[in-house]
């Protein structure tokens, strides 16, 4: 018991100030979310709008990226290197990102300054002043961001060309950051049809995290978005992944001084899964393969094996459209690509069948149980049976290399032969 208080003593301050969320909805449709958290006299207010690479179409691939750039060009009320100015004259700091679903914009100040942030960004969202002089610039800045990322980049540039065999007709084909020919032919006028169609309050949610009220929030939220008017945003068709047909595989010769692997498995997220348990179970075999140096791969891969100095899976569940679970690794020395690739596929069914054979153990474990049936005890391998199930059947799904997709292995090798690399 004393133990039980001295816990709950810890946090205590942190539950003490860390206060509810709430959610708005204004006439014109713009989305607000509040979180109070009174920890701290500061606040992080954002706007995302649901637009980002994913929307794109080819011919015009980066323009959501393109465009966050001149957000930052000035409106007409408040010129060119106004908005910059006023939140460094405030102690604040702002940025943005472009990721394939969403663009988000945000600033960092005292708690004191929300209504700054609301004004700027309220007078940028159906306002942005869109100029040659500032786009010819911010356009070669662009272009040069993606020859720094991606071209002189090994394995973003194989990462760029995993995604665009790993999905066929699904949006994430495209890059973020968009194909150098689409940017060098995107036009201001481009820009402007891209920001009126998608850049609206009812395309918007704006999040206020901090040590601030919710009923001020809102207030604040009522005076400088309520007056911008609607506008009819684009309704997104639906754009599902053709089924595969076979495995793919593509190598990369760029000059890079080690080789890279990347295993891919075609598989849904939340919002496209046909089965409510897959993307959760996916999410748990991921943990269960790389969650630490203790997890599967690392340990069998890296340390017991040696066959890798690196290795690692990803998968994320949140998304328009379905994704890939993926397996990357870098062989070590006196191993090659064909090596890491059988030992990982190897290890990862071996590890499967352990994995299998310790959950029935377990569920067995709670079958023998001599607990009492007290509803506490029942709740609690009510728990446990739903979690070893999702564990089970993520693993289950690895072995049979998930039903609705094949492998896509990608190689980056080492090219010695390339003495100068080609963009």
């Amino acid at each position: 018991m004393l133990r039980f208080l001295l816990i709950l003593l810890l946090f205590l301050p942190a539950l003490a100030f860390a206060g509810n969320t709430y959610e708005y909805r204004l006439p014109n449709g713009l989305k607000l979310i509040v979180r109070e958290d009174h920890r701290a006299p500061v606040l992080i207010s954002s706007v995302w709008y649901k637009v980002g690479g994913s929307y794109e179409h080819d011919g015009i691939t980066g323009i959501s990226h393109m465009l966050e750039h001149m957000m930052f060009k000035g409106t007409r009320r408040f010129g060119p290197g106004q908005l910059v100015r006023i939140i460094n004259e405030n102690g604040g700091q702002q940025n943005a990102m472009t990721s394939r679903d969403f663009t988000m914009y945000y600033q960092r100040l005292s708690a004191d300054k929300l209504s700054i942030s609301f004004e700027l960004e309220a007078d940028r969202m159906m306002h942005l002043l869109l100029e040659k002089k500032a786009f010819n610039k911010e356009h070669q800045v662009v272009m040069e961001e993606r020859r720094m990322r991606v071209d002189d980049n090994p394995q973003s540039l194989t990462w760029e060309r995993f995604n665009a065999a790993a999905f066929v007709n699904n949006p994430y084909h495209q890059p973020v950051v968009g194909w150098m020919t689409d940017l060098k032919h995107l036009t201001l006028g481009d820009l402007q049809s891209w920001y009126d169609k998608w850049y609206a309050p009812n395309n918007a949610i704006v999040v206020v995290v901090g040590d601030v009220k919710a009923a001020y929030v809102y207030n604040l939220a009522k005076k400088y978005f309520g007056p911008l008017k609607a506008v009819n945003v684009p309704r997104l068709k639906p754009r599902n992944e053709i089924p595969s047909l076979g495995q793919r595989k593509v190598t990369v010769n760029a000059p890079a001084k080690l080789p890279w692997l990347i295993l891919g498995y075609n598989v849904p997220v939340l919002k496209t899964s046909t089965a409510q348990w897959k993307p959760y179970a996916l999410e748990m075999l991921t943990g269960i393969l790389d969650a630490g140096n203790s997890a599967r791969l690392s340990k069998d891969l890296i340390r017991k094996q040696q066959v890798a100095v690196s290795v690692g899976a990803q998968y994320s569940l949140y998304g328009l459209h379905s994704n890939v679970l993926l397996l990357e690794g870098t062989p070590s020395v006196n191993h090659t690509i064909a090596e890491l690739k059988k030992d990982a596929e190897f290890q990862t069914e071996l590890k499967a069948s352990r994995i299998l054979a310790r959950i029935t153990s377990l569920e067995d474990t709670l079958t023998r149980s001599q607990a009492s049936e007290s509803a506490t005890s029942a709740s609690f391998r009510k728990r446990n049976y739903a979690a070893l199930s999702t564990m089970r059947k993520g693993v289950v799904m690895l072995r049979k290399k998930y039903p609705d997709s094949k492998a896509t292995l990608y190689a980056l090798s080492i090219a010695e032969k390339y003495a100068l690399f080609k963009r």
